[in-house]
């Protein structure tokens, strides 16, 4: 077989890492007295789920987590991304934090800790209290005060081993996909008048931030999905569809944290954010560094006249896709591009760290050993993109494959897998991928400083 290749010398300035998220892996979803989340909700509509599956038992990681701190362990990883989940610490999104909840999650960084591997936890990876959905979510200010209030109660319990911190995971997805066009949960479909919802977001970042500070937490930011967008033709009307896009998806979520501001949304005819005094100090001012989620870029053109939006999503032309087909094309030097258009706009951005990048491919359902050829050209390829980044300056400090293990994949239930360990959800087994062995040797190659041209499969 032809060999990965992957350039080494800009890699041997990164962290390593792996992830994952709760509701996807964890199974269990009511034990130890969770609380209800908005995908529970969601996920009994019917249709709402590819496969009518429902999150359970996912990886049965919630009962087995000796098992994936293991094979966090064995890859070498420096860090490993996990999340708590807000209803299962607080049931009703008020008040004192679940005792047993909260032994879990502390049980669970002592195993990280006992194996070498730092704990990275997200605060926020999609799991709100039904509770608090219900008196108005993220369309609601006050959902970033009690945001706050769990950061706190989290901290609590770990800040004395845990000084690494997500905050939110991709607050666009929830804005674009949660609020704006129903894919996923809460599943409301208010197109422009999602936006609050975004500048909540981030100011309940930052009222985390500010909680986990004061709790001793060292490094805190957020991981946002970033897209490099392309207009579809070199056209007048293409080039402001891809703008407009561009802004949505990017831009205001990053331009407020890096320069503590928004970008001017009115001019675009659409609707101010509900900004009150402080809240663009307190949200310019919470980052350590800043994270970016990258699968694929999107291309975008003109809209038709009249409709809702100024812009349709398209298939990019000429590149190879993953499992998703056409809606997740495959380029990586649009990770690269993406990375350093960043740090043009933003001189004095902070560490980067790369939160999520992976792809789904099929494979089969049952245990085997996969030899998943495509995921391992798909991460050399991104792993390279970053090295060409960081040669040209941008400061990426982590990288991070999503996903450590099969999960169940948000609406599309069990039928995409993102894993570098194959899980077979009838059974439970677990099985390292050649993707699995190829990470853990492209680690441990440029940990001791080899030169690593290629890593055969």
């Amino acid at each position: 077989m032809t060999p990965a290749s992957v350039p080494s010398p800009a890699l041997g300035r990164l962290r390593w890492s792996a992830a994952t998220s709760a509701l996807q892996i964890e199974g269990s979803r009511s034990a130890d007295g969770g609380g209800r989340s908005i995908w529970d909700d969601y996920l009994e509509a019917p249709g709402a789920i590819v496969d009518g599956s429902t999150a359970d038992p996912a990886c049965d990681s919630y009962r087995h987590p000796e098992r994936d701190a293991d094979l966090a362990s064995a890859l070498g990883l420096d860090r490993y991304r996990f999340s708590i989940p807000w209803a299962r610490v607080q049931p009703d999104g008020r008040g004192r934090g679940n005792t047993a909840a909260l032994d879990h999650y502390s049980r669970f960084v002592d195993l990280l800790l006992e194996r070498g591997v730092t704990p990275f936890p997200t605060l926020f990876h999609w799991e709100m209290p039904s509770t608090v959905e219900e008196t108005g979510g993220w369309l609601a200010r006050d959902t970033a005060e009690r945001f706050g209030e769990y950061a706190a109660i989290v901290a609590d319990r770990l800040g004395d081993r845990v000084a690494h911190w997500y905050t939110l995971n991709e607050p666009a997805m929830t804005t674009l996909q949660g609020y704006a066009v129903g894919a996923l949960a809460p599943g409301k479909q208010l197109l422009f008048d999602a936006l609050p919802t975004a500048h909540h977001q981030l100011l309940a970042h930052a009222r985390a931030a500010a909680a986990l500070r004061t709790r001793g937490a060292t490094a805190v930011g957020l991981v946002n999905n970033h897209t490099w967008v392309l207009p579809l033709q070199d056209a007048p009307e293409d080039h402001e569809a891809a703008f407009v896009y561009d802004l949505l998806h990017n831009r205001i979520f990053s331009t407020p944290l890096l320069d503590g501001a928004y970008p001017d949304l009115e001019a675009l005819g659409l609707p101010p954010l509900p900004v009150e005094e402080g809240d663009l100090a307190a949200i310019g001012g919470s980052i350590d560094f800043y994270g970016v989620n990258f699968y694929n870029p999107t291309t975008v053109t003109a809209a038709p006249a009249g409709g809702s939006i100024p812009f349709d999503i398209v298939p990019t032309p000429g590149v190879p896709v993953t499992g998703f087909g056409p809606e997740w094309p495959i380029m990586p030097s649009a990770l690269r591009d993406l990375l350093i258009d960043l740090h043009a706009r933003h001189p004095q951005l902070p560490p980067v760290i790369i939160g999520e990048n992976g792809a789904s491919f099929p494979e089969p359902d049952t245990a085997a050993r996969v030899d998943d050829a495509d995921r391992i050209s798909y991460l050399s390829g991104h792993i390279a993109a970053v090295a060409e980044a960081i040669d040209a300056g941008v400061p990426v400090e982590e990288y991070t494959v999503w996903s450590l293990l099969d999960n169940w994949e948000w609406a599309d239930g069990y039928t995409q897998r993102f894993g570098l360990v194959h899980v077979d959800f009838a059974t439970g087994e677990c099985t390292p991928k050649a993707s699995y062995d190829w990470y853990r040797d492209l680690i441990a190659s440029v940990r001791t400083g080899a030169t690593m041209s290629a890593v055969r499969r």
